[in-house]
């Protein structure tokens, strides 16, 4: 088992089986850099007070959590009345859907968490689980509550184990349609698709993803080593200037462009709208220059 605790104890109920299983998160908080917001003069961390308007700071253990209902009035709940909303899927997620491993949108998709048996009791049927969704190509879906909030999830094979992943519910998405409702309608040119094609064709690979790397958290850490070597000195954070994208008519004729990327060439020179790229020539298609004529021996 992990080092780690789990973050949820529960069943994983199909129909009349039911498998102790727990939930691990798959995700570190710890991968990246972390900082705090320190005082510049002294040199401290800040920290923040809870205050009261015409109070000032008070102790929270006089805090409640209150829920809005009209402007400026609320309903006071403390955390034991909430705690005692009754919800089966607190300690039961009972898988009441399947779907096709590609049907969801991943749009929907949030968070990843590891699921594995509890015990060595709950390994046979853990298993058959894990397998009947992998041979089937099917995705469970059922309903968790964790962390003070009903989650949509889930769940499917993931090497010896589960992956549960949490989805937003419908109502938390933004439509779409305000978004692209400027983006012509027009299907693209056929000889550009082609070359786009080709040239998408040409970088498929299989996903690995340990070839992507976190560049700007190396850039980070590189300037927090800086900065420990310097001593707390200012350290010039100048950088290149970033190449200016080509705007207007200013652009790379975009056929060019595909094809010396299909070929893996550097991009071609820039052309006006107004003006058509001048046809190149090779260096085998240049007349040969006229040899120089030999001086007559004295």
């Amino acid at each position: 088992m992990p080092a780690s605790r789990p973050i949820w104890k529960g069943q994983l109920r199909l129909s009349l089986v039911s498998i102790a299983v727990e939930l691990y998160t798959a995700t570190k908080s710890n991968a990246k850099p972390s900082f705090r917001q320190i005082h510049e003069p002294s040199g401290k961390p800040i920290h923040y007070e809870k205050v009261v308007d015409g109070i000032g700071p008070i102790d929270t253990s006089d805090i409640m959590k209150g829920y809005e209902y009209e402007k400026g009035d609320y309903v006071l709940l403390t955390e034991d009345e909430i705690d005692a909303v009754k919800l089966e899927t607190r300690k039961t997620l009972e898988l009441t859907q399947f779907v096709g491993a590609c049907e969801i949108d991943p749009l929907y998709f949030d968070k990843p968490y590891y699921m594995v048996p509890a015990d060595d009791l709950a390994d046979d049927a853990f298993v058959v689980i894990r397998d009947a969704l992998r041979k089937s190509n099917k995705v469970g879906l059922g309903q968790l509550a964790l962390r003070g909030k009903e989650y949509l999830v889930a769940i499917k094979p993931s090497g010896k184990g589960l992956l549960l992943e949490t989805l937003h519910y419908e109502e938390e998405l933004r439509k779409a349609d305000p978004y692209f409702t400027d983006i012509p309608s027009k299907k693209a040119d056929p000889d550009l698709l082609e070359v786009a094609t080709a040239l998408i064709d040409k970088k498929t690979d299989k996903f690995d993803a340990s070839v992507f790397k976190d560049h700007y958290q190396t850039a980070l850490r590189e300037l927090i080593g800086r900065k420990l070597k310097s001593k707390g000195r200012k350290i010039s954070t100048k950088d290149d200037e970033p190449e200016s994208r080509p705007s207007g008519s200013n652009v790379v004729d975009l056929m060019a462009a595909l094809k010396s990327s299909l070929e893996g060439g550097k991009a071609p020179a820039k052309s006006t709208a107004s003006k058509p790229a001048a046809k190149t020539t090779t260096a085998a298609k240049k007349p040969a220059a006229k040899p120089a004529p030999r001086k007559k021996a004295s």
